[in-house]
């Protein structure tokens, strides 16, 4: 009788979300590889699901002495003993029979960095679920998070969804929303997003056992694009309104960072605030696009093509990032000067 009672108290034995321990752990491969799927991971990893292994891209060299660094994904599953597979195409057949081998109910992508095919995503019984970063179909692609502060958008989020054969175009499950500071910048709502993904994905992992999950399709006409952010971005053009080069400040912070010239070297702005064309007088107003239009101890003005913007931290070539006071004690530089393209 006693062997009986605690043979039931096993089968019944529930976790924090009341649900059996034993019986509900879906078996996940996990596919991910920066910064920003590290935490998704995590909350996989600490949940009631068993990650059955992790595939991420091959260690790249990195730094001046080009050292082979691990992905941040990799570094995490190895903390918890996870398998890892890191092929360089993911997609040939023997990695997809490997893959198979781990007999995996789910598949979570979160910016794999490799297109996932057909024979993959239909491996799994739940099938290959993204994790991305926007509210689609807005911002799809490579990089939403920097295009919606770039942009000037009011709210962004994460959504849940399934692949398909196009690029973020499949249907989706879930959202979750977040209201964009004055002052975000890429960092810093990259960070915010990052840490909403994994609380979204449990909750739609949960809908996918229960049966209660709906799948969305996209409106197309609703559809925007975010490409992929190349350094020449931060090259700061002048002639742009002060309020679109202030958002680009923000929104590729920290990288590529946004930078210009002055006195034949490169200078990256980090933060700025908009000054409005309305307050600037006559002369000001008529400046060149560039032009330095007050210096004074505490405060560098350049015009921008409407309004201008009030510099508060610059970096200089070399130099760590550095309080617009602090910079112009080191590098003067005098009323009526120009700022331009490098």
């Amino acid at each position: 009788m006693t062997g009986m009672a605690q043979h039931s108290v096993a089968e019944e034995a529930v976790d924090i979300y009341g649900r059996k321990e034993r019986d509900d752990r879906m078996r996940i491969i996990f596919m991910g590889t920066p910064d920003f799927a590290v935490p998704v991971l995590q909350s996989l990893i600490n949940s009631r699901h068993e990650v059955v292994a992790v595939v991420t891209q091959p260690d790249r060299p990195k730094g001046r002495g080009k050292n082979m660094q691990f992905s941040p994904v990799k570094e995490c599953a190895l903390a918890h003993n996870i398998p890892v597979m890191q092929p360089v195409n993911v997609s040939v057949p023997e990695v997809i029979d490997e893959l198979r081998a781990y007999e995996p109910e789910l598949i979570v992508v979160v910016a794999f960095g490799q297109f996932v095919t057909k024979k993959i995503r239909e491996m799994p019984k739940y099938g290959c679920i993204n994790v991305h970063a926007s509210l689609l179909p807005k911002y799809r692609g490579a990089g939403p998070i920097q295009w919606a502060v770039i942009n000037g958008e009011k709210e962004s989020g994460v959504t849940t969804m399934y692949m398909c054969r196009e690029i973020d175009k499949g249907d989706m499950l879930l959202k979750d929303t977040v209201t964009l500071d004055p002052k975000e910048t890429g960092d810093s709502l990259h960070d915010k997003l990052s840490m909403m993904g994994g609380p979204l994905l449990l909750k739609t992992i949960d809908q996918l056992e229960d049966g209660s999950a709906v799948r969305i399709p996209q409106c197309e006409e609703e559809s925007t694009y975010a490409p992929k952010l190349e350094k020449t971005m931060g090259n700061i053009d002048w002639t742009m309104d002060a309020d679109r080069i202030e958002r680009l400040v923000r929104g590729l912070n920290s990288w590529p960072g946004t930078f210009t010239k002055i006195h034949g070297k490169t200078v990256k702005i980090w933060d700025c605030d908009v000054v409005c064309q309305e307050t600037l007088t006559e002369s000001q107003a008529a400046a060149t696009p560039g032009t330095v239009i007050v210096s004074e101890k505490d405060q560098l003005i350049v015009k921008a093509g409407n309004g201008a913007l009030s510099l508060r931290m610059l970096q200089p070539e070399g130099k760590k990032n550095m309080t617009v006071d602090a910079y112009l004690r080191g590098y003067p530089i005098a009323q009526g000067e120009l700022f331009t393209q490098v």
